[in-house]
């Protein structure tokens, strides 16, 4: 059994007995914990206050923090294999080169699950100023959050020109094999391209106030934000650089380090939208890295993590329901047996919340009975029709939005 450590669980030394951990800990009472070096540690079992207490030594010998992990093993009655996983800390901060203003900014992970959302923000960078200072005393301008309308039906595309020699950037970086089917069409060849089809698949409006700069609204209420990005050099000394925004980025090369203002690489864009396409990426899970202020490809491969969690997620879902249609309709389904089944491909915290969510519309396909156990309603092939009938129904009658030819941008 998997357990996050928490903050009020290292203050107190103790352990939350979450739901998921009732048949672990099935009465109140002494037990005894055996860590991975063999030392027993005498902890005291409160169902009542739904703690586990008597963990100080365990946690304090351990040298554990928020976020890392306890594997928990029954052994015997109120008798617990303990095994503790140290996440690993983030690396010491590289001292900025010769003629760098600014460390580089470490990576953002946001980690989600059914049971846990982790977020990490690793040295961060500020929030970047709203004006770019310019030689000329001209008073910054400020407007409105709501950008001026585009121009893109009458630019050219857009293919910014790098502030260092060409030679000196890194090679775009390779794609992920297996490569799950495309969501859209093959990479934009132009950052315009590109820029569009970033908001089409994570649901910002993008504007271009300016031939040089871009910018990118969330539009979430009290959790919206703006992000306006700097194309080229001359979009860095234009009225619209100056414009509010919440973050400000400078699109360069991945070997490219300028100074004073965060950076998104266009080696990383094309990695961003790789993973837009195998997963759903929201405005939510990408705050964090431009506030990370340096969205490079190191900031890409952490986001792949998220990737990685979704389709393991869909993945496991998809692993209980294939073990399922091994039973016939209408016959019981016995949680503990299942999980044997199912071996380590899907934790038992895992199977409960599919379970759960399997009880519910649009599924009701098992119905809950006592003792760890369901009915199942329908044979899952069946089952599977089902939902794909009712599903092509919602579809048909979904209206198309206005403007559905250019999603994501502000017409």
């Amino acid at each position: 059994m998997r357990y996050i450590i928490t903050r009020p669980c290292l203050q107190e030394g103790s352990l939350r007995l979450l739901k998921y951990l009732d048949a672990t800990f099935p009465e109140s009472g002494p037990a005894q914990f055996v860590d991975d070096r063999g030392r027993e540690h005498a902890v005291q079992v409160d169902r009542a206050a739904g703690r586990v207490w008597g963990l100080r030594d365990l946690y304090h010998g351990g040298n554990l923090g928020v976020n890392d992990v306890l594997l928990i093993t029954p052994l015997a009655p109120a008798r617990y294999q303990i095994e503790a996983i140290v996440k690993p800390h983030a690396a010491p901060p590289v001292p900025p080169r010769a003629g760098d203003k600014t460390p580089e900014a470490r990576r953002v992970v946001v980690t989600a699950t059914p049971h846990v959302r982790e977020v990490r923000l690793e040295q961060p960078r500020p929030t970047p100023a709203r004006e770019t200072p310019q030689p000329e005393a001209t008073p910054a301008v400020r407007a409105p959050l709501t950008p001026a309308a585009p121009t893109t039906e009458s630019r050219a595309p857009l293919t910014p020109a790098p502030s260092t020699p060409p030679a000196a950037e890194a090679p775009a970086p390779a794609r992920p094999e297996p490569r799950a089917p495309s969501r859209s069409a093959p990479l934009p060849a132009t950052l315009d391209g590109q820029l569009t089809e970033l908001a089409r698949l994570t649901g910002y409006r993008l504007s271009f106030p300016n031939p040089g700069v871009a910018r990118l609204v969330a539009e979430l209420g009290e959790h919206g934000y703006t992000v306006k990005l700097a194309l080229t050099g001359d979009g860095l000394r234009s009225p619209a650089w100056r414009e509010e925004a919440d973050y400000a980025l400078q699109v360069t090369g991945e070997a490219e380090r300028p100074q004073g203002t965060p950076r998104l690489t266009r080696e990383a864009l094309a990695a961003l939208l790789e993973h837009a396409r195998l997963a759903p990426l929201s405005p939510i899970d990408l705050r964090g890295y431009w506030q990370a202020g340096n969205l490079d490809l190191e900031s890409a491969a952490s986001i792949s993590e998220l990737v990685g969690a979704h389709l393991a997620q869909r993945g496991a879902f998809s692993f209980v329901l294939l073990t399922l249609a091994a039973q016939p309709a209408h016959s019981i389904v016995n949680t503990r047996r299942l999980a044997e089944r199912l071996g380590s491909g899907v934790n038992i915290a895992e199977l409960r919340s599919i379970l759960e969510t399997l009880t519910r519309a649009p599924f009701l396909a098992l119905t809950p009975l006592p003792g760890g156990q369901y009915l199942l309603r329908a044979d899952v092939r069946d089952l599977l029709a089902d939902l794909a009938e009712y599903a092509d129904g919602v579809r048909r009658r979904v209206r198309t939005p206005e403007n559905a030819d250019k999603p994501g941008v502000l017409a």
